[in-house]
């Protein structure tokens, strides 16, 4: 898993890394900007994080991975493919930021969790946490249980403590100061 992550991060540190003045979902001000969906939408990395990902994920009992669209989108397309291809098919999910208007009006697309499944939720860059405290919320209205959070790049700045009001541990596969360095 060394060699993926060494090549997942220089692909994020050349493709995605920018500084300059830059505003987040959050609001804050930032001198820099991750851009990771400039990677994980390209085939290298989304392999890289695919295989990243399973391998944080390789002992949980799980139903199911998956997140808010649309940071997760092309991580759970990935990690769908590789795992069927590795021999230990994961379903996958999408959160919707609202339910559907129209057809089954729902708001977690994929193939339907069974109540009290259990998930681990993904997303590509975790700041205050917002994302992933929508996407637990939703689960937990279906009665899912989060066995955890992992997200490309931890920016550091409250997800950590957002999550654990929820019980959810969050791992990521970097952390900003290592891009910061």
């Amino acid at each position: 898993m060394e060699q993926d992550k060494s090549e997942l991060f220089c692909l994020l540190k050349a493709r995605a890394f920018f500084t300059g003045k830059f505003i987040l979902s959050s609001g804050k001000e930032s001198n820099f900007y991750l851009d990771a969906r400039l990677v994980t939408l390209s085939a290298p990395g989304a392999y890289l994080t695919a295989r990243i990902m399973l391998a944080m994920v390789k002992d949980d009992h799980l139903d199911a991975i998956g997140g808010p669209t649309l940071g997760a989108d092309p991580m759970v397309g990935a990690i769908a493919s590789l795992s069927f291809q590795e021999g230990r098919p994961i379903n996958t999910f999408i959160i919707r930021k609202q339910p559907k208007a129209h057809g089954k009006q729902q708001q977690v697309e994929g193939p339907l969790l069974k109540e009290g499944g259990s998930v681990v939720i993904i997303d590509d860059v975790a700041t205050t946490g917002k994302a992933f405290v929508e996407s637990i919320e939703v689960l937990q209205k279906m009665n899912i249980k989060i066995k955890k959070a992992i997200c490309v790049i931890d920016r550091g700045e409250g997800a950590h403590e957002a999550l654990s009001k929820y019980g959810v541990p969050l791992q990521s596969i970097f952390t900003i100061s290592e891009f910061l360095s």
